[in-house]
């Protein structure tokens, strides 16, 4: 641990919840150089959704490499990325009726918004971007300007500008639709926000506090969208790939928005990968006018791949990710049924869920008892009030037990400490994704 107290910056984050060493790591199990096991329920913020070292990757994986297959190689057609192509194309893409092209960005989600937010500002001539209270969407500049949180905002050292920020769904309240309010503002020229040339949205606000937009919501931002001659781009980042029980977050609503960006779990290996899907007609983009030297990772596109090819060539995986939405659901429910004021209702869709507690310091309190249990959790939201479920989605269901055990432990634990915690601070909310009405 010296050499990381002696030389590594002091922007490191998540090392200081989980203050040790870890070595090796297998599928939703991680484990310490001193031979510790934790139960992962962080699973890389969201980027390995299939677990650690999947079995179904790994052997793909090396045979490339034992191969002498292509690790870099620019935007240069690479046999990897033409099977990779192939598989988006004909079992994510096709079945859903979507037709996009693919541009491969720098390696990270924020590559990926940056690209989109650029391309929109070319293809419409606008400069402005609608983006949504509480929403992240990256800390390079571009993305920055786009994202909430004041923490992150503040570490720009510069103003960020070309952005207007409007209510998420149910930041006024349940009764407010608050797409609206966009259309009205919109609709008047003497509003102050300039006509968009996109509004960026995440169906579910991961880093937010897992705020999660309806599906109704989501159409009638769409329509919004298609009235004003709006570009509509959805960041499935975090909430893509399977999370919320089907691969794009936003099936469940019908909607096809004009942008979408993916990175994290794209890869299904934790390999650092990032794309834009563009509607055809605005892939406008003239020859290496968006480039970087790491546009499309070679080794990624095999671990994706093999990923589409292993859990999305039929319905049954996003089945049991349903299956165990649903019984996170219901522990969740009895957690705040028990622990809290019986006042708080709980809703949810596919394993992308949380307990949105009184304070930051009280979730804190909560995750940290349940690493020195075994379980590697964190939490979210402005203040991080929201332990957040982030298991990966091929957990076995025993682990999956075993982990809010732990949780639901941890919260027993922190609010029998009366002495400590005010009597009316202890209850908890859950905080879901709420289903189509």
């Amino acid at each position: 641990m010296e050499i990381f107290e002696k030389i590594e910056s002091e922007v490191q984050s998540y090392a200081r919840s989980f203050p040790c060493v870890f070595n090796r790591a297998k599928n939703e199990f991680l484990y310490d150089d001193a031979g510790n096991e934790y139960l992962d329920f962080l699973a890389g913020a969201g980027t390995l959704n299939y677990g650690h070292n999947n079995d179904a990757f790994k052997p793909a994986l090396l045979h490339y490499i034992e191969s002498d297959g292509i690790s870099h190689g620019l935007d240069m057609h690479t046999k990897a990325k033409e099977e990779f192509l192939h598989a988006l194309n004909d079992k994510i893409l096709k079945p859903r009726d979507l037709n996009y092209v693919v541009q491969f960005t720098g390696p990270t989600g924020t590559n990926a918004v940056e690209a989109a937010l650029k391309l929109a500002r070319n293809v419409t001539g606008r400069e402005n971007i609608i983006s949504f209270t509480n929403g992240f969407h990256g800390v390079s500049l571009g993305s920055l300007a786009t994202t909430g949180n004041s923490h992150h905002r503040g570490a720009a050292g510069t103003s960020l500008g070309g952005v207007s920020r409007l209510p998420f769904d149910g930041y006024l309240g349940d009764e407010v639709d608050t797409t609206e309010y966009l259309d009205k503002v919109l609709c008047d020229t003497s509003s102050g926000i300039d006509l968009p040339a996109a509004v960026l949205v995440e169906t579910v606000q991961g880093e937010g506090g897992i705020n999660a937009a309806s599906f109704e919501w989501l159409k009638n931002l769409e329509k919004v969208c298609r009235k004003h001659d709006v570009l509509l781009i959805v960041d499935d980042i975090q909430a893509g790939c399977g999370r919320t029980g089907s691969f794009f977050s936003f099936e469940g609503a019908d909607i096809k928005p004009d942008m979408i960006t993916m990175s994290k779990s794209l890869s299904g290996y934790g390999l650092p990968f990032a794309v834009v899907m563009i509607r055809p007609d605005l892939d406008q983009w003239k020859p290496g006018e968006h480039n970087g030297t790491f546009r499309g990772n070679n080794l990624a596109f095999i671990t994706a791949k093999a990923a589409i090819d292993t859990f999305w060539s039929d319905n049954q995986f996003a089945q049991e990710i349903q299956a165990k939405g649903e019984y996170i659901s219901k522990r969740l429910e009895a957690i705040v049924e028990q622990y809290g004021e019986g006042n708080f209702t709980t809703r949810g869709r596919g394993m992308f869920q949380g307990i949105n507690c009184v304070s930051g310091e009280l979730a804190a309190q909560i995750t940290q008892k349940c690493f020195k249990n075994g379980l590697i959790i964190e939490t979210s939201g402005a203040d991080g009030q929201v332990v957040k479920f982030l298991c990966p989605l091929t957990i076995k269901q025993e682990n999956l037990e075993k982990g809010i055990d732990i949780v639901e432990s941890a919260i027993k634990e922190v609010c029998a400490k009366e002495d400590e915690i005010p009597e009316d601070n202890c209850y908890f909310d859950t905080v879901y994704l709420q289903e189509a009405s």
